[in-house]
C-alpha cells in the first residue's frame, strides 16, 4: 500500500513513498532466447572503448558486492483501524562512534506504530532478528534499531557534501519485497526541500538528494551508495504517477543522516539547537521587494519568541520580525527549510554569526544557540517554535 502525496514537483506528480504493504510485481519475464557466449570468444581483446566499459561494471559489480551484505529486508507489521497492516521496506546495518552496538538505520515510516516484536529484519545471510529497542525521529523520518551484534559487516558512512550533480551512484534495498536487489542511476539535484512526506507535515528536517536510480516500494529505509562504497544517502521517497519509479528518487543525505542517527544510538532523542523564531514560509519576490531586495533569497522572520521565564537566543541577539537571514555561519540560506535544517543540526551552545538584511542594509549578528527542549512548553508542544 504505497502512499502518494502531492509534492512541489506539480500536480502531474503523486509523492509515493518507497515502501508498500505486501507489494508484488504482477510478472517477471525473462527471455529464453539468451545463449551462453564461447569461452575462445571471451578472451579476444575488445576495442578500448569496450574495455573502459568492461572495467567500470567490474568496478560497479565490486562495490555493490561490498555493499550488499550490510543491507537488510523489514517486514513491520502494525494495527491500523482495528485491522493488520503489513509494511516492508530496507534498511543498512551500522556502528556508532559513541555509542555500543550494532544498528540498523532506515526510515521512521517503515516501522512506525509497530512493536519490537512485530519488526523482522532480515540479513543478507538469511537470518531473521527482532530488534532490541527501537529509537525514532519523525521530523527527519529516520529510525535508529539496535540488534544483536554477532560481528556482521557494517556499512561505511560517506560524506554527502561531495556527492556533486551527475555522479553515480547505487540504490540497495527490497523493491517489492526483492531483498539484495541494487540499481545504478546519477545524482540528479541536491538540496530538494519542502515535499509533503506526510499529510501532518511532520518531516521538518529536508535536504534531500534526488537520483533517478530506480527506487520503488520496499527500497525506503535502503543505503544509497556512492562509487567508493560509501553510503551516501538513506533513500526515503519517490516522486510517481503510478506508483512505481519514474526517475525521481529521494534520499535522504548522509551527513544529515549521520548526526540523527549518531544521536539517537547515543540519547535516544535527537538533541536540536533552537534559534527561537518563525519564518515566512511563503516569502515571494513581491515581499523581498518591499523589504528593499531584488529578488527573494534567504528567510524572513516574521516573528521572534519571548519566553515568560527566559530570553531566547533569537531575542538575546536583537533579532527583529522583518529581519532577513541571509547566511547562517557562512553558509548562504536558500529559504526558509534551509535554515530549519542549518540550525537544528547546529551544535547546541555554539555561537554561530548569522547575516541580516534589515532596513536595505545587511548586518551582522552573533547568536549562541541553546537546546530547545529547553524552551518547551505546553502550549509550543504544536508550534512552529519547535523546528526553529
Amino acid at each position: 500500500m504505497a502512499r502518494r502525496i502531492l509534492t512541489p514537483l506539480g500536480s502531474v506528480f503523486m509523492l509515493s513513498l518507497g515502501l508498500a504493504a505486501g507489494g508484488h510485481l504482477d510478472a517477471l519475464r525473462l527471455t529464453s532466447q539468451a545463449t551462453a557466449v564461447p569461452a575462445a570468444r571471451s578472451q579476444e581483446t575488445l576495442p578500448d572503448g569496450a574495455e573502459a566499459l568492461v572495467s567500470g561494471g567490474q568496478h560497479i559489480s565490486r562495490v555493490a558486492a561490498q555493499a550488499m551484505p550490510s543491507a537488510v529486508h523489514i517486514l513491520a507489521v502494525r494495527t491500523e483501524n482495528g485491522r493488520k497492516v503489513e509494511e516492508t521496506g530496507s534498511g543498512v546495518l551500522m556502528r556508532s562512534a559513541q555509542a555500543k552496538g550494532l544498528f540498523v538505520v532506515t526510515n521512521n515510516h517503515v516501522v512506525r506504530g509497530a512493536e519490537l516484536a512485530d519488526i523482522n529484519i532480515d540479513s543478507a545471510t538469511g537470518e531473521r532478528v527482532n530488534p532490541l529497542r527501537v529509537h525514532r525521529d519523525a521530523e527527519s523520518d529516520i529510525a535508529v534499531l539496535q540488534i544483536p551484534d554477532n560481528g556482521q559487516p557494517s556499512g561505511n558512512w560517506g560524506d554527502s557534501s561531495t556527492v556533486d550533480i551527475g555522479h553515480f551512484v547505487l540504490a540497495v534495498g527490497s523493491p517489492f519485497g526483492l531483498s539484495q536487489s541494487v540499481t545504478m542511476g546519477i545524482v540528479s539535484a541536491k538540496g530538494r526541500r519542502d515535499l509533503s512526506l506526510t499529510e501532518d507535515r511532520t518531516v521538518i528536517n529536508q535536504d534531500f538528494i534526488q537520483t533517478d536510480a530506480a527506487i520503488n516500494p520496499g527500497n525506503s529505509g535502503g543505503p544509497l551508495i556512492d562509487m567508493r562504497g560509501n553510503v551516501v544517502g538513506i533513500n526515503t521517497a519517490i516522486a510517481s504517477n503510478s506508483g512505481g519509479n519514474e526517475g525521481i528518487g529521494f534520499s535522504i543525505p548522509s551527513n544529515l543522516a549521520r548526526r540523527v542517527f549518531e544521536q539517537l544510538a547515543s540519547y535516544g532523542r535527537v538533541r536540536r539547537a533552537y534559534l527561537g523564531v518563525e519564518l515566512d514560509s511563503s516569502f515571494d519576490d513581491a515581499a523581498a521587494q518591499r523589504l528593499g531586495m531584488p529578488r527573494a533569497r534567504g528567510a524572513r522572520i516574521t516573528r521572534v519568541y519571548a519566553n515568560q521565564n527566559r530570553s531566547t537566543p533569537a531575542s538575546l541577539a536583537g533579532l527583529r520580525p522583518d529581519d532577513v537571514i541571509m547566511t547562517f555561519n557562512g553558509v548562504d540560506v536558500a529559504d526558509e527549510n534551509h535554515l530549519i535544517n542549518l540550525v537544528s543540526l547546529a551544535d547546541i551552545g555554539s555561537s554561530v554569526r548569522i547575516e541580516v538584511f534589515r532596513g536595505r542594509q545587511q548586518q551582522l549578528v552573533s547568536v549562541k544557540l541553546t537546546d530547545r527542549e529547553d524552551y518547551r512548553t505546553a502550549q509550543d508542544a504544536d508550534g512552529s517554535f519547535m523546528t526553529r
